[in-house]
């Protein structure tokens, strides 16, 4: 019997794990926990053999050191990204990871792609004031996707496939990557060196990981390299770009539209209720004020069916790695 630690839980993940577990009563055993795993809550993990992690969770060295003294063996996160957890720790420690490397990438495109159309025509001003019983268009004047010129920084899965969306719209499309896809090209997407990419695009969207080359990737030096009036757009990693940057960027109208799933500093905000709480993030509060940002909760991933793909892969890793059948891109080579 495998014996799961589940942290981070809510209903929705509950519902969905449960329904995949079914399949393997006699394998699995699985404890939800509505905390988020970290240094405070590891010990939650005495008595399992796997932890089942979120973005948010923290799986440092400390983390991980407590992990190994209850001798988990397997941290089997349900997401891309692999940010929040110490590979070279996990390694020390004989502890081997795996991940969701790819799961319906079309959710995050296509929310990519609403956040995009929302900000440019406006249509969350207009929503609000329609339910007011305010019908004037003045202040609603918005801009045509159409012939734009869209520069896409990772094309990878999530990135191949808002480029495809956008070549629907008629956009022109400028990519950035290290790794060129072949797919992305037969759109007829160029391939071109960032610094043209920031000069040329209209809008700017990241689908690249968050590493150490790629942390704080917008910062002051790439957005005055990027046209006035720019519109920037993040549904990948909130690390990725400089929050006092992009605030500057605001204040100065060098950025003329922004639009956020993802947060750097989003673990102690996202994913929870803080309707009725006091928010102390100055800068997330200052990014809340501008009219010209949009910012939602990262549920670019969340869809009925993101969370099936996310669920199956998910369980299906934990029994492959029980059985030492598990290899990339599942299994990270830590």
């Amino acid at each position: 019997m495998i014996n799961i630690a589940f942290f981070s839980a809510k209903t929705y993940d509950k519902k969905t794990f449960e329904a995949h577990i079914n399949h393997y009563q006699n394998e699995i055993s699985i404890e939800f926990f509505d905390a988020s795993l970290n240094s405070k809550t590891a010990e939650l993990a005495q008595g399992f053999d796997v932890v089942c992690l979120f973005v948010n969770d923290v799986c440092d060295e400390n983390v991980i050191s407590a992990l190994a003294s209850h001798n988990v063996k397997h941290i089997a996160l349900r997401c891309a990204g692999f940010n929040n957890v110490n590979l070279n720790s996990a390694r020390a420690n004989q502890i081997q990871v795996s991940r969701v490397p790819a799961y319906s990438p079309q959710a995050v495109a296509e929310h990519t792609v609403g956040l995009i159309l929302t900000l440019g025509r406006k249509l969350h001003k207009a929503f609000n004031r329609v339910r007011e019983g305010n019908f004037e268009l003045e202040g609603l004047q918005g801009i045509t996707l159409h012939k734009k010129t869209v520069g896409l920084i990772g094309t990878g899965n999530i990135g191949l496939a808002t480029a495809k969306i956008l070549n629907g719209f008629g956009c022109q499309l400028l990519c950035y990557d290290p790794c060129e896809n072949e797919s992305i090209k037969q759109l007829g997407a160029i391939y071109t060196d960032i610094n043209t990419l920031y000069a040329e695009s209209d809008i700017v969207s990241l689908h690249c990981p968050l590493v150490k080359s790629t942390h704080h990737l917008i910062n002051d030096t790439s957005l005055a390299k990027m046209k006035e009036g720019v519109m920037l757009v993040n549904t990948s990693r909130g690390a990725l770009i400089d929050t006092a940057s992009v605030i500057r960027g605001l204040k100065s109208k060098k950025i003329g539209y922004l639009a956020l799933d993802v947060y750097e500093m989003e673990s102690e905000l996202f994913f929870r209720n803080l309707s009725e709480t006091l928010i102390l993030d100055d800068q997330f509060e200052r990014l809340s004020s501008f009219h010209n940002v949009l910012i939602t909760g990262h549920q670019g991933f969340f869809t009925f069916e993101a969370l099936d793909e996310i669920a199956e892969t998910t369980v299906n890793n934990i029994i492959q790695q029980s059985k030492d059948k598990l290899s990339p891109p599942y299994l990270i080579e830590v």
